[in-house]
């Protein structure tokens, strides 16, 4: 392995790393960055290259999970490490996915300090935030413990506390905590629909006049960010001299009437109960890979307040949530993807909505 491949360059052309560069986040954040005039080189580190070239961007193939490769050569000369890496599956077996997100995690904390980057900019999420209100949205300030029967939340937690005591440790290193609402765009919908959906729901599917009910379940209610939106607020965290936690996420929240309109349906009101039941049936069986548990937490997220987005990155989602899961359904139905290995197109569905004249 070699230092970042602009170690040499002048004083003031900023350096990122990206950590997990070819996923739905990491996608749209190497775009942003390869696009800032201020960012002179991203490395962009994944499992797998990626077929993708974008400006100014070079790759390495890495694995964070403990003994994988040494991560501080690759960090070094980096003025800031972006970490995104996460790892949804395997549901039914969360020590593995706790090996990857958790213990890699702490890799990519630890190799920061050794390297010497005075940045660390960390994807955590709304999944870390406690059960919190449907009617009014909370801050930063909010508590960060999760809904502990999920392993996604659990994990995103759990960093949030060893983050505290890393930041406590090491007051030298300017970090920032990413919570971003859902992240949509339509590039991500065949990964997205193979994380959450699986086998029983195929893109072509998803079509207005195929979805003639919405249920309307208790805690429905949530929202939603454009995956570009996001990149831009890494991007500005990157250039920026802001520490701490931000909320990111579009107006409105959805809900079961905002979904009904999205697919000209209409919604019926029902308990949450049975629509559990049936989806820990097919988790248990294999025919989902999305657990109950997650519905569970789904159920009781916060609503997020963006201000100190807004008011320290200057920043501002260009897209409404609506716009953003509507371009993502649009992905689905097309079997969307990009030249990466987790956002491979589902070029079957595609193949069948362009059959079907969807």
């Amino acid at each position: 392995m070699t230092p970042h491949p602009a170690a040499g360059q002048a004083e003031g052309a900023t350096r990122v790393v990206v950590v997990g560069a070819t996923g739905n986040v990491g996608t749209s954040v190497v775009q942003a960055l390869s696009e800032d005039a201020s960012v002179a080189s991203v490395l962009g580190l994944a499992r797998r290259v990626p077929g993708w070239r974008p400006p100014k961007t070079h790759w390495q193939a890495v694995d964070i999970e403990p003994g994988g490769g040494d991560l501080v050569p690759l960090f070094t000369g980096a003025d800031a490490v972006i970490h995104l890496a996460w790892k949804f599956q395997p549901t039914h077996h969360p020590d593995e996915t706790w090996r990857t997100n958790v213990l890699g995690s702490i890799r990519v904390f630890d190799a920061v300090v050794a390297a010497g980057v005075p940045a660390l900019i960390h994807a955590s999420s709304v999944g870390a935030y406690s059960p919190g209100p449907k009617d009014r949205a909370v801050d930063e300030s909010w508590p960060t413990h999760g809904w502990p029967q999920a392993a996604y939340t659990r994990e995103k937690a759990y960093l949030e506390r060893v983050l505290d005591a890393y930041e406590r440790a090491h007051p030298d290193i300017r970090v920032v905590r990413m919570r971003p609402a859902f992240l949509f765009k339509r590039e991500s919908a065949s990964e997205q629909r193979r994380i959450f959906a699986g086998r029983l729901l195929p893109g072509r599917l998803v079509r207005p006049d195929l979805i003639p009910v919405v249920p309307d379940l208790p805690g429905l209610r949530f929202q939603a960010l454009h995956t570009d939106d996001a990149a831009a607020a890494y991007r500005a965290a990157v250039t920026l001299p802001v520490r701490g936690p931000f909320n990111l996420a579009a107006e409105p929240p959805l809900d079961a009437g905002v979904l009904a309109r999205v697919f000209d349906a209409r919604s019926l009101p029902m308990p949450a109960g049975p629509v559990r039941a049936a989806l820990a049936a097919a988790w248990r069986l294999h025919l989902v890979p999305a657990s109950p548990d997650l519905f569970d937490a789904v159920l009781r997220l916060p609503l997020l307040d963006c201000t100190r987005a807004r008011e320290e990155l200057a920043w501002e989602p260009h897209r409404t949530s609506v716009e953003a899961f509507e371009e993502f359904l649009a992905g689905l139905r097309g079997g969307a993807g990009m030249d990466t290995a987790p956002l491979a197109a589902d070029r079957a569905y595609a193949s069948s909505s362009l059959l079907a004249g969807a």
